[in-house]
């Protein structure tokens, strides 16, 4: 991959079509089929299934239930705040979920629940760097780039594969 090109191609998932996005850095973004934010390919990108095999590879293994962590070259574009929620969110385990209160306090923010929800909403990686662990402080599943469907489904497969039980199935 050369360093001026980006590169892109989609996968069919459980939850629908994924857009890979990538750069000679590392994974820029994953979109969903409908994303809560609509994005448009730039004509200047390069449809590549070769170059994004890296983490096709890995979100394979991860709907199969046979990752639960990403190892993947990652380059996010963000504020530095933004950035910070997402190093955060990439610490919360497999399976688990906390709170937009708990993500600001663990960044030393306490009062920014409402930049977190802001930022985690605008994770340009969802599932890799996973917002969808994060809901609300009552326990409610809240906002999500792919819907809260895709939400429900993630939490649960997740649920699922932690406790062990076998997870086949789709939205």
């Amino acid at each position: 991959m050369t360093a001026d090109k980006i590169h892109y191609d989609d996968m069919l998932t459980p939850i629908g079509t994924l857009r890979l996005v990538a750069d000679a850095s590392g994974l820029r973004e994953v979109w969903f089929e409908t994303n809560r934010h609509p994005k448009a390919a730039s004509p200047s990108w390069v449809h590549s299934s070769k170059a994004l095999a890296f983490a096709r590879v890995q979100l394979e293994e991860y709907f199969a239930g046979a990752r639960q962590v990403f190892d993947l070259p990652l380059h996010p574009l963000g504020t530095p705040f933004q950035l910070a929620v997402w190093d955060e969110l990439k610490r919360i385990p497999y399976g688990i979920t906390v709170s937009y209160g708990e993500v600001a306090r663990r960044i030393d923010q306490p009062a920014a629940v409402r930049a977190v929800g802001a930022a985690n909403g605008r994770n340009p990686l969802p599932i890799i760097v996973p917002c969808h662990r994060v809901i609300g402080s009552n326990g409610s599943l809240t906002g999500f780039g792919g819907g809260l469907p895709t939400k429900r489904f993630l939490l649960a497969m997740e649920d699922r594969v932690a406790r062990g039980d076998l997870f086949v199935s789709s939205l």
